[in-house]
Order: C-alpha cells, then sequence, then structure tokens
C-alpha cells in the first residue's frame, strides 16, 4: 500500500512557507533573493518537531520582514530533501547569511533563544563609534574580537569582508555566541586600546594579557582570525545548555574539578541583566590573579605595640621584617607554622617558604613561575630534611637562607624563619572561626603525629589565618582562584529550562523564585548548597566561595532526599529516606534490618516478596524492616555502599554495632531469620543485671510465643497446601481421562475425514464429466441455431421471388385485356378465373409454407 501524500505542517496563514513535499530545490531558489534564511528541516512523527513549530512561529512573526522561514519535510522519501540530506535527529535548523553557511543552531528550541541567535547571524557585527560604546563592550563578561577599519577612505576597506566573515565562522563553531565581535570606525577610539593600523584585530581578555591578532605569523583570513580568538579566550564564566536527551556535557565539565552552578532565570533579549551583572563582578574578581597582592594584608601593621605576637622583636627588626614579608606578595610564597614537637621549633617556629627560586633570598621578579600545593609539600619535605643545616641558636632576628630541592638538583628554596610569641599562637587554637585547628596533625607525608596532639597546628596554613581579627569576612575574593587549591569553575544555567537539575542537586520545588547556586565537587562525590533563605546576590556568592575555599571549610554536604514518598502505616516495609533515617534507622527502640536498593536493579525487586514474608514473620514491636532507594537519597559516608542489593541490621541499643549480611550466602527467609537471631541475641559489652536479665527472659519468652504461632500457622497452611495437592492430583487424573476420550474422538474424526475426502474426490470427477457433456450439447445448439439463421434467410429470399413472379403476372393480364376483342370476355373472365384460382392456390402454398418454417423454427 503507497503511503499517503504528506499535509501541512504549518498553517496556511503562517509566514513560514511549509515545503511539506521536501523540495529543497525550491528552498535553494528561495534563498537566492533573500539575505537571510532560516531552514527548518522537521519530520511529521517527531515530537521534538511538533514542539518546536510553535517557538518558530514565534519567532517568523517577528522576524518575518527580515528573514525568511522555509520548513523543510524532511522525512517523506520522494522528496529531495530525504534523498540529498541525511539528518540522524531532527528537528535541525540552519541558517544563510548570504552565500555563507549552513550555520546550525544546536541551543534550546525556545523562541528568545532562538531569536537571540538569528539576530546574531543578522549583525554579527557591533559597530563602534565612541569611546562610551567600547567601555561597554568591553566590561561585557563575554570574551570581545575587535576589529579597526577606517571607513573614510573607503567604503568597504581592507580586511573587512574577512574580518566580517571570521565572526560568521565564529557562530558556526561556537552555537552559544560567547565570542563579540565589534568594529571600530573612530582612530582616536582605537588608539584607547593601541589599535593604529586599519585592519588590525584585538582580542579583549580581563585577567590575562590582552592580545594582537599577528600578521606576520599567521595569514590574515576568516578562518585563521576564529581560530586564534578560540584558543586564546578567557572563559571565566560559562553557559551551560544541556539539550535534554543522552550526553556527556555536564559529565565532561565537572571532572574539570570543582564547579559553581548557578541557576537563574534568563531572557536572552533583555537588554539589562542585574543579576548577571553581579555574577560576573565575582567571576572576574575571583579569577583576577594580577591583584591578588593587594588583597594581602600589610604585615608592617602587624607590628604595632598593641599586637602580643610581636612583644619579643627588637626595634631593628621591623626593617628586616617588612622586607622579609614582601616576600609573601608573590605566589610562589607560603607561610609554615612548626608544631612544638619538631627540633627546628624550639629556634625558630614561623618560616616564609618559597619555592622555584634561583640562588638569593629575593625571589626573581622577572619570570615568577606557577606553583601549586605539591609543590609546596615538597619544598617543606626538603626543609625537614635539611634541617641540620639550619638554625641552631634562639634568635629574635628573622634570618634566610638557600637550600637544594630534595627532589631535584635544579630548585633552590628560600626559607625566612623568625620567632612567634607562643600567645598568638594559641590565639588561633582558641577562635571559634572556620580556621579552627584540628585536632589531628599530619606530617608533611600525611601520617598522624600522636605526641602533643593538642598544642599541634598544621604546618601549612592561608597566610591570613595567623593574623588576629582576621575571619572569613576579611579574606578578599579578589584573586582567589589562584590562592587556593580549590579552584571552582562557574557555570550559569537557566533556570526557566534547566530547573530540574536544580531540583536534583537540592533546590525547593515549591519556590517562585528560581535562583539557586550549588558547588559539585566530582572527585570528591560531594556537593553544597547556597542556603535559599538567602538572596542569590553578590555578597552571598562570594561569602559561599570563600566558605568552600578555605582549608577547613565550614560547608556541610548536603544530602538529596527524596520527597516524593508518602508514608502509610499498612505498608508492612518501611520507606526510608535520608531525613527520615536516623529517627527510622539509628534513634529507634527496635532491631533495624535494612535492604539497599534500587529501581533498576532487578536482584532487588526479586527480594520483595522475601521481605515482606520476613516482616510478617517478626513481631512489629521489636523488628522494623525497611528498605531505601540509595539513588535517590543520599547518606553519610559510613552509611552509603557500593553494591545493590546490601542487607545492613541494627541490633537494639547496640547500633554502632550494625552488621552487613555475607555476600556468599544466598538471600531467602531460613538464611535472613538465622542472620537476624543471632546478631539480635548478642549480649551487650555492659554488665546486664537482674532486672536486665528479667526483661530479656520476658523478651526471648514472648518471642518463643510468637514463633510457636507463626509455626502453629506455617503448619496450617502447609495440611492446606496438602490438601491443595491432592484436590490438583484428582484434577489431573480427571482431565488425562478426558485427554484419552479426546485422543480417541480425534481418530473417528481422522477416519470421517478421509472418507468425507474420497466422496469428494468422486464428485470432483463426477462433476468433471458433466461438464464435458454440457459443453458438448453447447456445441451442437450453436449449429442448430446457424442452421436456423440459415434457413431464415431462404424464408425471406423466397418471399421476394413470389413478389415478384405476382407482380410479372398482373403486368401479364393488363396486357392481354387490352389485346382481346370485347366478344371473348366470356371466355377470358374463364381464363381470368382459372388464373385466379391458380394464383390463389400459390398463395395458398405459400402460405402454408411460411407458417411450417415459422412453426419449425419455433420448434427448435
Amino acid at each position: 500500500m503507497p503511503a499517503k501524500l504528506p499535509m501541512n505542517f504549518f498553517s496556511t496563514r503562517s509566514p513560514v512557507i511549509d515545503l511539506f513535499r521536501g523540495q529543497l530545490d525550491y528552498a535553494d531558489h528561495l534563498r537566492q533573493d533573500s539575505e537571510i534564511v532560516l531552514y527548518f528541516f522537521y519530520a511529521p512523527w517527531c515530537g521534538q518537531s511538533v514542539a518546536a513549530r510553535e517557538e518558530i512561529e514565534r519567532v517568523a512573526s517577528r522576524l518575518s520582514d527580515q528573514v525568511l522561514f522555509v520548513a523543510i519535510n524532511c522525512w517523506w522519501n520522494q522528496g529531495k530533501c530525504r534523498k540529498q540530506k541525511h539528518f540522524f535527529y531532527f528537528p535541525v535548523i540552519h541558517l544563510y547569511h548570504r552565500s555563507f553557511g549552513p550555520i546550525e543552531y544546536k541551543g534550546p528550541m525556545s523562541a528568545v533563544y532562538i531569536e537571540k541567535f538569528v539576530r546574531r547571524v543578522m549583525t554579527p557585527l557591533l559597530y563602534i563609534s565612541s569611546r562610551p560604546k567600547l567601555l561597554d563592550f568591553l566590561s561585557n563578561y563575554e570574551p570581545g574580537v575587535i576589529g579597526y577599519f577606517e571607513f573614510s577612505a573607503s567604503p568597504q576597506p581592507p580586511g573587512y569582508l574577512t574580518f566580517f566573515t571570521s565572526a560568521l565562522h565564529s557562530l558556526k563553531k561556537d552555537y552559544l555566541g560567547t565570542i563579540r565581535f565589534g568594529v571600530i570606525t573612530d582612530k582616536h577610539v582605537a588608539e584607547e586600546i593601541s589599535l593604529v593600523n586599519s585592519g588590525s584585530v584585538y582580542l579583549h581578555r580581563h585577567v590575562n594579557t590582552s592580545l594582537i591578532y599577528p600578521n606576520d605569523d599567521m595569514n590574515y583570513t576568516a578562518e585563521n582570525i576564529c581560530k586564534w580568538a578560540l584558543e586564546n579566550r578567557e572563559m571565566l564564566i560559562r553557559w551551560l545548555r544541556p539539550h535534554g536527551g543522552k550526553s556527556l556535557l555536564l559529565n565532561n565539565e565537572l571532572k574539570k574539578g570543582p564547579a559553581l552552578l548557578i541557576f537563574i532565570p534568563y531572557n536572552p533579549l533583555a537588554e539589562i541583566h542585574p543579576l548577571l551583572d553581579e555574577i560576573t563582578k565575582v567571576a572576574l574578581e575571583y579569577h583576577n590573579c594580577n591583584k591578588s597582592q593587594e588583597a594581602e594584608p600589610d604585615p608592617q601593621h602587624m607590628g604595632d605595640n598593641d599586637s602580643p605576637a610581636f612583644d619579643s622583636y627588637v626595634p631593628d627588626a621591623h626593617t628586616k621584617l617588612a622586607e622579609t614579608f614582601s616576600i609573601t606578595t608573590y605566589p610562589c610564597c607560603n607561610t609554615v607554622v612548626l608544631p612544638q614537637w619538631h627540633s627546628i621549633s624550639r629556634t625558630h617556629n614561623v618560616c616564609e617558604l618559597c619555592i622555584n627560586q634561583t640562588l638569593g633570598v629575593k625571589p626573581n621578579t622577572v619570570n615568577v613561575p606557577h606553583c601549586n600545593f605539591f609543590e609546596i609539600e615538597a619544598a617543606l619535605d626538603s626543609f625537614y630534611l635539611q634541617e641540620h643545616t639550619f638554625f641552631q641558636v634562639i634568635s629574635n632576628t628573622i634570618e634566610c637562607s638557600n637550600f637544594l630541592s630534595f627532589y631535584s638538583p635544579f630548585n633552590y628554596y628560600t626559607a625566612c624563619c623568625r620567632t612567634v610569641n607562643r600567645h598568638f599562637l594559641s590565639f588561633i587554637s582558641s577562635e571559634k572561626t572556620i580556621f579552627q585547628t584540628p585536632k589531628v596533625v599530619f606530617s608533611s607525608h600525611g601520617k598522624k603525629d600522636k605526641d602533643d596532639i593538642q598544642n599541634s597546628i598544621p604546618h601549612i596554613e592561608d597566610r591570613n589565618c595567623f593574623i588576629p581579627h582576621l575571619h572569613i569576612s576579611g579574606i578578599n575574593i579578589t584573586g582567589l582562584s589562584c590562592r587556593t587549591n580549590k579552584t571552582l569553575n562557574l557555570y550559569l544555567l537557566d533556570s526557566n529550562l534547566f530547573w530540574i537539575y536544580a531540583e536534583r542537586l537540592g533546590a525547593s520545588r515549591s519556590t517562585h523564585l528560581k535562583e539557586f547556586a550549588a558547588i559539585v565537587d566530582l572527585k570528591d562525590e560531594v556537593h553544597y548548597v547556597l542556603d535559599q533563605n538567602q538572596s542569590l546576590i553578590g555578597s552571598t556568592l562570594e561569602n559561599f566561595i570563600k566558605n568552600f575555599s578555605v582549608l577547613y571549610s565550614p560547608l556541610k554536604r548536603h544530602l538529596v532526599d527524596d520527597t516524593s514518598v508518602r508514608f502509610r502505616i499498612q505498608h508492612v516495609i518501611t520507606e526510608v529516606t535520608t531525613s527520615t533515617f536516623h529517627d527510622i534507622v539509628l534513634s529507634n527502640e527496635k532491631n533495624v534490618l535494612l535492604l539497599y536498593y534500587a529501581q533498576w536493579c532487578g536482584f532487588c525487586a526479586s527480594l520483595n516478596h522475601i521481605f515482606i514474608q520476613l516482616a510478617r514473620l517478626l513481631p512489629p514491636d521489636n523488628f522494623t524492616v525497611a528498605r531505601i532507594d540509595i539513588t535517590r537519597n543520599d547518606l553519610p559516608w559510613e552509611f552509603m555502599t557500593d553494591r545493590l542489593p546490601t542487607i545492613l541490621f541494627f541490633p537494639h541499643r547496640r547500633k554502632e554495632q550494625s552488621m552487613k549480611f555475607p555476600e556468599d550466602f544466598s538471600v531467602n527467609l531460613p538464611n535472613l531469620l538465622k542472620f537476624i537471631l543471632h546478631y539480635s541475641s548478642l549480649s551487650s559489652s555492659a554488665p546486664c543485671t537482674k532486672e536486665c536479665l528479667h526483661k530479656e527472659t520476658i523478651l526471648q519468652q514472648g518471642h518463643i510465643l510468637h514463633l510457636e504461632k507463626e509455626i502453629q500457622k506455617l503448619r496450617s497452611e502447609i495440611s492446606a497446601l496438602h490438601q491443595a495437592h491432592n484436590h490438583l492430583e484428582a484434577q489431573l487424573s480427571e482431565a488425562k481421562r478426558e485427554e484419552h476420550q479426546v485422543q480417541q474422538q480425534k481418530h473417528i474424526l481422522e477416519k470421517q475425514h478421509k472418507t468425507l475426502q474420497l466422496h469428494s474426490e468422486q464428485l470432483q470427477a463426477t462433476f468433471d464429466q458433466k461438464n464435458r457433456e454440457l459443453l458438448e450439447m453447447a456445441e451442437k445448439l450453436q449449429e442448430l441455431a446457424d442452421a436456423s439463421e440459415n434457413l431464415l434467410k431462404e424464408n425471406t429470399l423466397l418471399r421476394i421471388l413470389v413478389a415478384s413472379r405476382e407482380g410479372k403476372l398482373q403486368r401479364k393480364d393488363e396486357i392481354n385485356e387490352a389485346l382481346q376483342p370485347e366478344q371473348k370476355l366470356s371466355d377470358d373472365n374463364i381464363l381470368v378465373s382459372t388464373a385466379t384460382a391458380t394464383s390463389e392456390e400459390k398463395r395458398i402454398d405459400i402460405d402454408t409454407l411460411e407458417t411450417e418454417h415459422s412453426s419449425k423454427n419455433r420448434t427448435e
């Protein structure tokens, strides 16, 4: 059956031209007369195409006077689109700017986003004619590429079309349009960014040094300009737009390190975004490492008379102190606080350690290499291993020295050590701040030291934590990404489209204001949520980032809770969630058997009937059988599992002695009962009194009575099963007899069938014979019919002959009458009568013959 002809996908009144028969050649013909064309390739059966149809019509209603919108059915097998295009998904949007294209749009199928992209294709360049416009262009958080061209000498300066095409290339390679292209038309405005020659291209970067396109090293082509801009751009903050299907977009981004996901309602067509501007400022300050030293406190102010930390310094030491602390302005220096148990602490207890330095006390100001926490650890190890060559006398002055790296013979480290009053160090441990000293100290190799744990402090700390009156509010966000080992990648998501991701991270579903922020650390498998009671503004975001960045973060891991669970009393198995785990499992005065499961786990589902039977067997006053969906509910790390299904048993009053059901045992009712009874009957470590023994005896007797009742129930059920078994056997025997009778009837019917088949063959033979006879009779009848037709023809001829004969005789009589005389009238009358009688006899004979012929014909 041929396929039905396609029908209109868009309304006939729509501004979109609908080529529902896949006329791709006609679409290309229309494109030749238009500057901007949008192709919407669809499949009529595709739900996403149907959903995007209304969005395309909205955009077309706004831009139809500037853009030609063409929809093409690329699924009909007889259309040219299906034969020439091979799409793996629908819908597909292609845009053409004159002869350039196609530019595929891969963003959200929303009218505002599609319109924004179409407008970017319509005007890929922003013309900058004044200094305020230039400042507005450079202040945007997105990377900006600016070209300077003098239009006074020529309406189309050399290189302008190449730069224009490079802007279209960037949209083709990056559908998000993260790079903005602008053109300066005024010479004085171009001098603001050091552009002098016409045709120069400038890449603006906020943190790193801005660049000018190297015409000497690279050819001035559109592809090279676009590639150069994409490779050297700064991505301080990035938009994420998952398409909703199976994708590794989020996974690939989260693998890069800790990520700050910010959900905000975003309208791409709006001209002003106050919240986005605040987030942009935070991101710029966070990555602005060039000014990070300004955030550091002035160490000279620490030497005032009111500070007890420097009471032991001699007056002459202030100059050296300033020189020493000037080292800390470099990113490769850090403060090392030595614990009291270390031998060096007898002489000096605080050292400024600078790494990757050449010979000399002061760091290299020309080229300061990048360093990280691991290099500081390596420097610390080398420092401890060479402690015997260091200071041996107690001194109140600051002393500096160089020492060779233990791991590399080419690196020298610089250490400037001094003695700090212990009162200042004890101030750190007494302050109830986020920098509170941990109870366990780690050596440079990460091993615990048991000596003098209470008075020990960490080796490496942020310098700000050793300054009095400096809490988290004193940590500057400027350049924090370069001063911490937990650098965040900042991402933005439109909450109007992707709020489901925010809900999965812990956002409230009842909130009307869709603003949410969360930090996700995929490596540590934790994420932190910004308190939704606080407004999402720049200051709260800064505090959220600073709380995460400090060494001992006060943020608590957010546990995702399944709020869709509805609790019912009649359920024999209790459903546990994150919020009810502590009350049901840990605080419950019962023995709890907990099953970890997931909806996709087939083995977990096969255990449901076993746990239902177990819950009915165990007394509900003393035992609770529960389960938890581990994929929708987070638990503290000590209660997580990496295997499904997993069964844990939490004994009464001994929750800390929880036991796991052995993996090598089969999960069945007898094994589960043995496991529960064994670990629930173990005595606690505390001695039991007589009252306790009496209670345990009563409890055991209750268990025995309950089990006896259950055994009686089981016996009655077994007897009922035996009766049912006997009844089934009787029914089976009767069914066998009926089957035997059916077999006999089947044989009889087969014999009757053979007899009827023989009769049928005989009847068929008789039918063939009679059919042949009928054919022979039909041939004879055909012959008779032919003979009758011949006789009719002869009869007609005879009538004609008789008529002609009568005519001749009549004429002859008339002639004889004229010739004979009147006297012979009597004779003539006799002759005439005789002739008349003769003719009448002939007529009678002819009539007799005709009557016989007609009767013969009727008989035949």
